[in-house]
């Protein structure tokens, strides 16, 4: 009898194990066709500002639960391209975002229509209305990111372990970011040409209002906004 009620408790064991397993993994699990970028461009630099506070909102974003940069591995497979071509000129790339869920600009839509809530206009949009930002394209009801195939990066010396002076911050809407600006100096100007060509090289296409945002051209689900969280 003891030998019975023994070898149960080792079975309940098992798929106690078993079960706990299969949910550990499918709490990392992706979508086909999504990769993490560090499988594919390990020594790429990850600042996730959507998952910290350090942000236009100034507080975590829905759907970040995790400073992970998720991507299609088509888009993954291209920025390691950019990745190499960039460490043979010195520089190492940083992302600070990747696929962005919907539920994701959804928090951006709520907060764009709190207008008392402008805790940090004056560092990332010092000139513009919540509603500006969306009616002059900085945000919108849909973005590219949430297709999978877009990134936001930059450039980081590896010398110095610096990021290179693109003549504005990460999500400063304005002017100054845009490409072509005349409002940057010619170091900065060059040092966003650095990266633009590197993109283009790879089949990206540059946002011309954000000196920091690349789309893959041939992006494998154009038509389809996803919504799974980032973990």
């Amino acid at each position: 009898m003891k030998k019975v009620k023994h070898r149960t408790i080792i079975v309940l064991i098992v798929v106690f194990l078993f079960i706990t397993a299969v949910e550990a993994s499918g709490e990392n699990s992706l979508p086909e066709g999504f990769v993490y970028l560090t499988d594919i461009v390990p020594d790429v630099i990850l600042e996730i500002r959507y998952y910290s506070t350090s942000n236009f909102m100034g507080t975590r974003v829905d759907y970040y639960h995790a400073p992970v940069a998720i991507i299609t591995r088509k888009a993954a497979q291209a920025l390691a391209l950019v990745s190499n071509e960039l460490r043979a000129q010195g520089y190492a790339v940083k992302v600070f975002d990747a696929y962005r869920p919907q539920g994701a600009t959804d928090h951006f839509i709520r907060w764009g229509q709190d207008e008392e809530d402008v805790l940090l206009k004056k560092y990332y949009y010092p000139d513009l209305t919540k509603s500006q930002l969306f009616s002059e394209v900085y945000l919108g009801v849909r973005s590219a990111h949430t297709r999978g195939s877009t990134v936001d990066l930059t450039l980081v010396s590896i010398k110095t372990g610096m990021n290179v002076d693109m003549g504005s911050d990460f999500d400063f809407f304005g002017p100054i970011s845009h490409h072509g600006s005349k409002l940057v100096t010619e170091e900065q100007a060059n040092n966003r040409l650095i990266l633009k060509t590197a993109m283009e090289r790879a089949g990206f296409r540059a946002y011309e209002k954000e000196w920091w945002h690349y789309s893959l051209i041939n992006e494998p689900f154009p038509k389809t906004y996803f919504t799974f969280p980032v973990k």
